[in-house]
């Protein structure tokens, strides 16, 4: 199949949305990080981008069935990465979330294991036949999903695993889960938070989840994240403060500015005009990416695609609420505009199967 694939065919419309927003992203890490000890993160940002880009051109010419014949053995190989990452991780900030590469790279397996799960996800409901789901279809699902989450809240790293969720949520509703099932799941992780609760987060991850709805009540401890990075998005007005005149920002008050906190960078420099398009571009990428799920070749290419939305219309909607003070800060980043290589190739990788699937509707 590969041979008749052609890059006529490939979205460049898509790709168009996706240039644009990385732009942004390597415009404000400059802007952010320049009075900095990160003042060169700009650069290695581009140069994870040209990795991206290029990833995502070969996946594209790689049949995605090829991808979900594997998908067993790629999911065997991530479980193992994670607790490799458990053994012989570098610990970072009380944590062991990456390996340490020769060269001085740090990979992040966790950030992988969406794709995978995207993929194995995609192959097990495909392989149902569309039958109606069984409640032992479920705790299938829910088993493939469990295991890998429960490794990476071993890390510690809550944010990430929250992420595996929407790939499991959105493969029982495209799967056709009833709604019976669906309301009992709903009533059980209910009656779940209050154990998970006690026996499962750790004490900075209850403040973390808690400081959101009273920053004030600890602003120098656990409300300060949350409290600056309001003050930075409410100085940003209309039009903003123009490109590396934030004070926030520029002052080093607000944290982390390059990667979990951008967007609040980005509206206090560019305002809420900035703002508004930034969200544009990304609801015009997820809807070009539900357009394309329309109109895949099979059911496991829609599958596919709409695990990869689900994923990233999870982030954006965490990571932006994160900042305006709607959310708790998880440490989830906000899709190719936050700095990070393992979070940038996740994108362009899974964007890479995306336009495999695409043009794979041309073959004839």
């Amino acid at each position: 199949m590969r041979r008749f694939l052609s890059f006529r065919d490939f979205d460049w419309t898509l790709l168009a949305f996706v240039l644009a927003l990385s732009i942004i992203s390597v415009l404000e890490i400059y802007s952010a990080t320049m009075h900095t000890k990160f003042v060169n993160f700009d650069e290695k940002q581009v140069l994870w981008l040209a990795g991206g880009f290029v990833s995502m051109f070969v996946l594209s010419l790689i049949d995605y069935h090829i991808l979900l014949d594997i998908a067993v053995w790629a999911y065997g190989i991530c479980l193992v990465s994670l607790v490799a990452v458990l053994v012989v991780g570098t610990r970072v900030l009380g944590g062991r979330r990456w390996i340490r590469i020769p060269g001085g790279i740090h990979f992040q397996p966790s950030e992988w294991v969406k794709l995978i799960l995207i993929v194995v996800l995609a192959r097990f409901f495909t392989n149902l036949s569309g039958r109606d789901l069984t409640w032992k279809d479920i705790f299938k699902a829910m088993a493939i999903v469990a295991v890998p989450m429960l490794l990476v809240l071993k890390q510690p790293d809550l944010g990430t695993a929250l992420t595996y969720a929407p790939v499991l949520l959105c493969g029982l509703f495209l799967g056709g889960i009833r709604f019976r099932q669906a309301a009992i799941l709903f009533l059980a992780a209910a009656l779940a938070i209050v154990p998970a609760w006690y026996k499962v987060l750790k004490p900075y991850q209850k403040q973390r989840l808690t400081s959101f709805m009273q920053p004030d009540a600890d602003p120098r401890g656990s409300g300060y994240q949350i409290r600056q990075s309001l003050i930075a998005v409410g100085s940003g007005g209309i039009w903003g403060q123009g490109a590396t005149h934030g004070t926030q920002t520029q002052g080093d008050f607000l944290p982390i500015p390059y990667t979990d906190f951008i967007f609040a960078a980005f509206c206090e420099e560019h305002g809420l005009v900035g703002a508004i398009f930034v969200l544009l571009l990304y609801f015009l990428l997820l809807m070009r990416l539900v357009q394309n799920a329309q109109t895949a070749a099979d059911l496991p290419g829609t599958f596919i695609i709409m695990g990869v939305v689900a994923v990233l219309i999870f982030q954006i909607a965490v990571n932006v609420g994160m900042v305006i003070g709607l959310m708790p800060v998880t440490g989830i980043p906000l899709p190719l505009m936050s700095y990070g290589g393992s979070s940038v190739l996740f994108t362009f990788l899974a964007l890479g199967i995306v336009m495999n699937i695409r043009m794979s509707r041309f073959v004839n």
